[in-house]
């Protein structure tokens, strides 16, 4: 019996090129979902191997997923696929359950072979990805310049996909001067002062898509 896979990719003609590739693989693809609710729901249901996911997605990110996936103790392990090779973000998605980060520049080449390695219990980071991120993961340290908590990185996530500070309040149940607050934190701790600033970093940093 195959490798059975399910895929968690916002946009369709990514997600049909994803299964088309793994079909190619002779992976199973049990399943497909469009975010990272539907991805936790999904491998619930199915009860996948591995689960490929994209980073950027609506509702719940990749990251999140992972996280929550990992939470639930399922047995699927998670592959995240980005355009972003930002360290801090690596270290932040390996430290929420993934087993595997590949680029999507490399998945061509590097996906089959890293649902393979996870699957076999490996830890997986595309080629060009930093070595001293993985130094920090097994040794539990910060990297340099790694001062973001999850809640500030769940902010700038908001941020990125320009919700306003009332709407930023309405989706974390908080209140607008306590959004108002993280969001200035934000401008502190990345020395970057308007919120134009803070969504290009978002997306530089993989968070969103453009």
């Amino acid at each position: 019996m195959g490798i059975r896979v399910l895929i968690a990719e916002d946009h369709v003609m990514v997600r049909q090129g994803l299964r088309a590739l793994l079909d190619r693989e002779g992976f199973e693809v049990v399943g497909e979902a469009s975010n990272g609710y539907e991805a936790v729901q999904s491998t619930t249901a199915v009860n996948p191997d591995v689960v490929v996911m994209d980073v950027s997605m609506p509702v719940m990110n990749g990251v999140d997923a992972a996280q929550e996936l990992s939470q639930r103790s399922v047995k699927a392990k998670a592959v995240l696929l980005t355009r972003h090779d930002d360290d801090q973000y690596v270290l932040a998605a390996l430290r929420a359950g993934a087993r595997g980060y590949v680029l999507k520049s490399q998945a061509a080449t590097d996906l089959a072979h890293a649902i393979r390695q996870v699957f076999r219990g490996n830890l997986y980071l595309s080629p060009g990805v930093s070595k001293v991120v993985v130094e920090a993961f097994l040794s539990k340290a910060d990297l340099p310049g790694d001062r973001l908590t999850a809640r500030e990185r769940e902010v700038l996530k908001l941020i990125g996909e320009e919700k306003t500070t009332k709407e930023l309040a309405a989706v974390l149940n908080i209140s607008v001067k306590t959004a108002e607050s993280h969001r200035t934190r934000l401008m502190q701790k990345l020395d970057i002062h308007t919120t134009a600033g803070l969504v290009r970093y978002a997306i530089r940093v993989g968070l969103v898509e453009p």
